[in-house]
């Protein structure tokens, strides 16, 4: 993705808006702390707050911190300096975990199964990942596996004719696993490249959406082993430290194999981003900067990691 990294196109010009504040919460939470030619501990301490602060997480601020205490600054120290390094961090974080959502799967369809709290901005990432997935020249399918609210069926039935994608959906109330089953039987015979799956997005009761999803794995197993190939589960950036929490309850109940980071416009949050990259090390696959249909896209860590840290 290093096309995206000049600013003068359109998604970077999105990127630089859409974590603009997070990148001036972290400036303004680092300014100032610098004020010697070397770092001693309690600005590293300073540094590794600010860090935290600007939601990174203390384990990624740990390790930026120790990073920094073993730098030599032949230049000298100054705010420019000292964000340079962090931005340096940043990205050797978020590198090893961006990794778009290839369809690799062989027999199709890929099953990819969405998970996420209400709210979170599922329904809406299925749809735009399916029109990710249709630039790339790839068929898809969508099955409304969250029969639990009606709104939800509507809500991607609504999306499905938008960007004319077939969809399999059931009533209200319905089996989840059935329509799962049926959505895989019809992929299949129409030769479908990608079939996603939105689930329930309920945490209130772990057991109950816990004996859903299993029973919709044992469904896909039936009909094709390597089904679900993968498990996305989608994070609203703006509930920062919140996000990082839903990531171990859905890793425990569902077996996620990655992330998708929603709402990054507009919220200064959005250094949990390099949060879930060091505690989990969850690949991430895209990142959501705005309201349209094409502003969800795979990212450029570096890109990303100097905007963050406000040298880009």
């Amino acid at each position: 993705m290093s096309s995206e990294g000049t600013p003068a196109d359109p998604w970077s010009e999105k990127i630089f808006g859409g974590f603009r504040k997070t990148s001036e919460r972290l400036s303004g939470n680092l300014a100032g702390i610098v004020t010697k030619s070397r770092l001693d501990d309690a600005q590293l301490d300073d540094i590794e707050d600010a860090l935290i602060l600007s939601d990174l997480g203390p384990r990624a601020a740990a390790r930026i911190r120790e990073k920094l205490a073993g730098e030599r600054f032949e230049r000298g120290l100054d705010d420019e300096t000292i964000k340079q390094a962090v931005a340096s961090e940043i990205a050797a974080i978020l590198r090893p975990v961006a990794k778009p959502l290839e369809i690799v799967a062989f027999p199709r369809p890929q099953v990819i199964l969405v998970i996420g709290v209400n709210g979170s901005g599922k329904t809406t990432t299925i749809a735009k990942l399916a029109h990710l997935f249709q630039e790339q020249d790839y068929s898809v399918m969508l099955a409304a596996g969250d029969t639990f609210r009606a709104a939800a069926i509507e809500q991607l039935a609504v999306w499905a004719g938008r960007i004319n994608v077939p969809i399999l959906r059931g009533p209200e109330g319905g089996d989840p696993a059935s329509i799962v089953f049926d959505a895989v039987k019809a992929a299949t015979d129409q030769g479908i490249d990608a079939l996603i799956v939105d689930t329930a997005g309920r945490l209130q009761n772990k057991r109950e959406l816990m004996d859903e999803l299993a029973k919709i794995r044992r469904v896909l197993g039936r009909l094709n082993p390597e089904a679900p190939h993968d498990v996305v589960l989608v994070l609203d950036a703006t509930n920062g430290q919140n996000a990082l929490s839903q990531i171990e309850i859905f890793k425990e109940v569902a077996g996620v194999t990655g992330l998708i980071m929603t709402k990054l416009d507009g919220t200064a949050r959005g250094g949990v981003l390099v949060a879930a990259a060091e505690q989990y090390g969850l690949p991430i696959h895209a990142i959501g900067v705005g309201e349209k249909i094409d502003d969800l896209r795979p990212f450029d860590p570096d890109l990303v990691a100097r905007v963050i840290a406000g040298v880009a």
